[in-house]
């Protein structure tokens, strides 16, 4: 089911309860299933699914990446280690789950340390390209074989969304703004391109690009290459054709942080295709390390 983005820019940082009367969802989740990946999300979205009329959530958990305070947001919850496809998809089947969610992030080096079940070697022996895209999209694939479809969490986060105008902490400078329209036409190629989302750069050149090491450490390592002066600029975006089934590009108090620790000024979003989690928490973390946070539009990269 796909959203549009002018729904997600309207409905941005309203209150649950108000988007949910706003929304005409084309089905009814008596239950929906959760593959919960590390951090926050998978907590906010059983918190917000409820909240919006879920009665029964079976959520998929893996051993030292998901959160456990999980358990006390959902009615059933199945540990596995990372690589269990076949327990995974029969956790849902066997429950009568016909709709899930994947949400949270699975640590990239557990992607090289997992020990595949037969049904997840069968699935990589098959792939002859094997990035995110590619593995995520023969994961729903093999979950509709067993009558679970894999579906978009976005309606539920709809609340989280950053719209158009969206701006928290200083205003952004017209220096900052030369800059990330900069940065966004390099994070558009390099997400085109599979590489990463997110770009930081500085006065018109380019300090880092996401990689494999993921969003934080790229910030790290972009801040450092910027000196001791600091004020680089980070811009995150999700690429044109971006499945928001497999992965919601999100940012939350964490990420804000590491910003600041390393000296990045700016952190640019692409309008309606960020979700900005613990809101209240970053507002209070942008006042005090100065650092702006802002939307930038994916047609007409200005604010």
């Amino acid at each position: 089911m796909m959203v549009c983005l002018e729904m997600f820019a309207a409905n941005s940082f309203r209150h649950p309860a108000k988007v949910a009367k706003s929304i005409r969802l084309n089905f009814t989740h008596q239950s929906l299933g959760l593959i919960a990946g590390s951090r926050s999300l998978p907590l906010l979205f059983a918190a917000q699914a409820r909240r919006m009329g879920v009665s029964r959530i079976v959520a998929v958990a893996f051993e030292n990446e998901t959160d456990a305070r999980l358990t006390q947001l959902v009615d059933e919850i199945v540990w596995l280690k990372v690589g269990q496809l076949g327990k995974m998809i029969g956790a849902f089947a066997s429950r009568q789950v016909h709709h899930c969610v994947m949400l949270g992030q699975i640590a990239p080096k557990n992607l090289f340390d997992l020990r595949p079940d037969l049904r997840a070697m069968a699935l990589l022996i098959r792939l002859k390209e094997k990035n995110a895209q590619t593995i995520f999209k023969a994961i729903g694939d093999e979950l509709a074989k067993d009558n679970v479809e894999l579906i978009e969490a976005t309606p539920w986060l709809l609340p989280l969304m950053a719209g158009s105008g969206f701006q928290i902490g200083p205003q952004p400078t017209s220096a900052q703004m030369e800059d990330a329209r900069f940065g966004f036409q390099i994070a558009k190629e390099i997400s085109r391109l599979e590489i990463g989302q997110t770009v930081v750069v500085k006065d018109g050149t380019v300090l880092a690009v996401e990689g494999f090491e993921g969003t934080d450490k790229c910030l790290v390592r972009g801040g450092e290459l910027a000196g001791k002066q600091g004020g680089a600029i980070a811009v995150k975006v999700a690429k044109a054709d971006h499945d928001m089934r497999f992965d919601i590009p999100c940012i939350g108090p964490e990420t804000l942080k590491t910003c600041a620790a390393s000296g990045i000024s700016a952190l640019a979003l692409e309008t309606g295709r960020t979700l900005v989690l613990e809101q209240e928490e970053m507002n209070r973390i942008a006042r005090s390390t100065k650092v702006a946070i802002f939307t930038l539009n994916p047609l007409t990269p200005t604010s």
